[in-house]
């Protein structure tokens, strides 16, 4: 198979699917490698150690588009992509279709095979682990009086308290900003809607850290003494409620801080929108608000190294076996198929999108075998089936 590393296209992304350590094993297993110049350079590879690899360097896109069986790379593909996609080639990344409904349409009118990755990692995505940790020093430095906070410090100096910080959720993201916000000193208060879950993180910390069972009125209740808040929550698309309105920004101190890590649209924080690396700050009602939607971009080489290293048993089980026996033998992978050749196979794009689907075992034709179970990738469902 031709399996190409293309380079990431999008504004502050630096992050690489494959760094030249996968490269040696792709190659090592039969397969020809073509990587796309400087697809690795922002995160620190440079084209020498591909090609050291094995890897053909490409010089332009259209050439990986054309030449390549299976592309693969971090984030989305962009609207200027959607003409190169083509029938049968497969296509392997962050494709968020639930919430792109313009991307979707690409993809199934070109008839290609398209694996949304963020739902292929069996123990959660180290990008989900890097946007937690990182966000939360994204958010202690949004807090500085020379980016517009309040100025409080995380851990506090002797005669002056300490950050309280806010976290929602306590998945992968959650347990990522907590980890490095009770390490540096500050007193977090985490909110999420699984008791036992909550249970667990409590005595994960020796019972240091502060938890509450998650609803508006609870934040709502603690948001006056709150330095900073971390929104972790996946929050469902078809919802049209928030658990933070703009109104209740106002219970907080001015140059107090908002880090929306989800900052999915529409999304839990009403007053959130997507920013950028070069332009990450706002402020709504007093509150310093930072929402960069690719936040583990700036860890490049630590993410691209965490993320290659996860993804590689996933890709050479679809070049080794074929895309067919790889969802037999792997259930994130099958539920991670996101388009068949003009099909859509991912429910909740179809729950959201209100657009007609077929499970990926039917229009595999693998419904009768005996097949990797996984659980369903959100909780949306959908009854708006294709019948063949």
């Amino acid at each position: 198979m031709v399996f190409g590393v293309l380079k990431d296209i999008k504004k502050g992304e630096n992050r690489v699917i494959c760094t030249p350590l996968e490269i040696a094993s792709i190659v090592q297993a039969g397969h020809t490698v073509l990587v796309q110049a400087d697809a690795g350079k922002g995160a620190g590879f440079p084209d020498e150690k591909y090609a050291a690899a094995g890897a053909e360097i490409v010089a332009t896109a259209d050439e990986m588009w054309k030449r390549c069986d299976f592309l693969a790379k971090v984030k989305e593909i962009d609207p200027s992509e959607y003409d190169k996609l083509r029938e049968d080639q497969m296509i392997y990344c962050c494709i968020h279709p639930a919430g792109h409904p313009e991307e979707v349409d690409a993809l199934l009118k070109s008839k290609c095979i398209a694996i949304t990755a963020e739902d292929s990692h069996r123990t959660g995505s180290p990008n989900c682990e890097a946007a937690g940790k990182q966000g939360a020093l994204f958010g202690l430095e949004s807090m500085l009086t020379i980016n517009g906070g309040k100025g409080k410090y995380v851990g506090g100096f002797a005669g002056a308290p300490g950050m309280n910080v806010l976290v929602l959720g306590c998945g992968v993201v959650g347990k990522g900003a907590i980890s490095v916000l009770y390490a540096l000193g500050a007193n977090v208060t985490v909110m999420a809607t699984n008791p036992g879950h909550l249970r667990d993180l409590a005595a994960s910390y020796q019972n240091h850290i502060n938890t509450m069972l998650c609803t508006q009125e609870a934040i709502a209740s603690v948001l006056p003494q709150t330095d900073m808040v971390i929104n972790c929550v996946k929050w469902p698309k078809q919802r049209k409620d928030f658990l933070i309105t703009k109104e209740m920004l106002k219970l907080m101190e001015p140059g107090s801080v908002l880090v929306d890590i989800s900052c999915d649209d529409p999304g839990a924080i009403e007053s959130s929108h997507e920013t950028s690396h070069e332009n990450p700050r706002y402020v709504v009602n007093g509150v310093v608000h930072y929402c960069v939607g690719n936040i583990p971009g700036a860890v490049a080489n630590s993410t691209s190294v965490a993320l290659a290293s996860e993804t590689l048993p996933l890709l050479l089980n679809i070049m080794n076996n074929g895309l067919v026996e790889a969802c037999v033998k792997d259930g994130y992978i099958r539920r991670s198929l996101t388009c068949y050749k003009g099909y859509l196979t991912h429910e909740e794009t179809s729950g959201i999108q209100g657009r007609p689907w077929i499970h990926p075992e039917d229009i595999l034709n693998i419904a009768d075998r005996k097949l990797d179970p996984a659980p369903p990738a959100s909780g949306t469902r959908s009854n708006n089936c294709f019948k063949l």
